[in-house]
């Protein structure tokens, strides 16, 4: 179970947001192999006060637009799938709604089966 939070600066229309936890959620089920109906995106707006990134670190120019995408995961996926899913997540976010491929931001926080709970104080993957 992926658990998304996806935070960029607020204004975006709710079209714009839409399409970014689309696009997130169908590049997990193509890339990760995340099952149907396994979608919790969180999404977190922010004035400009309280995004603060760089605009050119690794020499990647990022523009106002950028969005950060964290994903909390079970420590099962290979590198090879990791690779393939970031790449799919920015063609689908190029595609829609429109992201400029330097302006998304992917960091995955892999955690064991068994720190996970869906409901009714149980480990479901324990």
């Amino acid at each position: 179970m992926p658990l998304v939070r996806v935070s960029l600066r607020r204004g975006k229309s709710p079209q714009h947001i839409a399409a970014i936890r689309n696009s997130i959620y169908r590049a997990m089920i193509e890339s990760f192999n995340v099952p149907e109906n396994d979608r919790f995106i969180l999404v977190h707006q922010h004035d400009a006060e309280e995004f603060d990134c760089d605009p050119n670190y690794l020499d990647i120019a990022r523009t106002d637009d950028l969005v950060i995408i964290q994903i909390a995961c079970n420590n099962t996926r290979t590198v090879e799938q990791k690779k393939a899913f970031y790449q799919r997540t920015v063609e689908l976010l190029a595609a829609e709604p429109g992201l400029r491929q330097e302006d998304v931001m992917i960091n995955l926080l892999e955690t064991a089966k068994e720190n996970w709970s869906f409901g009714n104080g149980v480990a479901q993957y324990a």
